[in-house]
Order: C-alpha cells, then structure tokens, then sequence
C-alpha cells in the first residue's frame, strides 16, 4: 500500500496519477473540525475565561490545521513578550538563574486578537477551488 499526499496534485506526472487508484480530497477543516484543533493545541495552555474555542473556531474560517497551529504558538508567546518587554538577554537571564523570572499570565482574547492580526490562512481562495476542480475531475467517486 501507498500512503501519498499533494498540496498540488495537479502536478502530478499522468503516470504516477494513474497508478494512485484512490484520490481523495481533504478540504480546509469546517467550524467543527476547527473547535476541535484549537481544543487541542490549547489542551496544556493556562488560557483566560475571556477565550471562547467557538469564537475563535469562527474567526479562523479558511484557516488550515498548520495555520491555527501557528495561531495558538503566537498567541501564547504574547504574555511571555509582555513580560520580557524593555529586558535586555542578561537581566532575563540573571532573573531567570535567581528565580525571579514569574510565570507568564494567562493566554487571552487579546492575545489571540493580536495573534489573528499578524496570522493570514496559507491558502488562498483560488487554491481551494482549483483543488475542488482536480478532486471532481479525477478524484475518488
């Protein structure tokens, strides 16, 4: 058995195609599937009461499974930059070695706000359609 995968199946060689009996696409993940990811990556995350999943299963609409991955990493950076900010690396360090370095606050609706700021979905429009195209055209029936 062959276990392949394309973000661009339609530059396949014709041969190699052919031989892949079963194509099937896997669309972008739906509001579901969306809740359930950041579930996830969030599972060992200290996050404020003011984070709703829904909400942010909503905002993050044409977001793939990697792009709300990175999403929850930078949103959970920001309360550790807030802490380290106007710090040089010695004193983070000097605090750190003397234990004064405290524990990052919680993760909050403002930290993912400005996480979706600077966070855009890998794929385009264009690319989801052009992939619904290849899947009708030679994808498993």
């Amino acid at each position: 058995m062959v276990l392949a995968t394309s973000n661009m199946p339609w530059d396949l060689d014709e041969g190699l195609r052919r031989r892949l009996e079963k194509r099937i696409y896997i669309p972008l993940p739906d509001d579901e599937a969306r809740r359930h990811m950041f579930t996830l990556n969030l599972r060992n995350v200290d996050v404020g009461d003011d984070v709703s999943i829904e909400e942010l299963a909503a905002q993050a609409e044409g977001f793939s499974g990697s792009d709300i991955h990175l999403l929850c990493r930078e949103a959970c950076m920001e309360p550790m930059r807030r802490l380290i900010a106007n710090k040089t690396a010695l004193e983070i360090k000097q605090m750190k070695d003397e234990g004064r370095l405290p524990q990052a606050p919680k993760v909050s609706e403002d930290d993912f706000r400005k996480a979706l700021e600077s966070t855009a979905p890998s794929v385009n429009l264009d690319d989801v359609a052009k992939h619904e195209e290849w899947q009708r055209i030679y994808g498993a029936k």
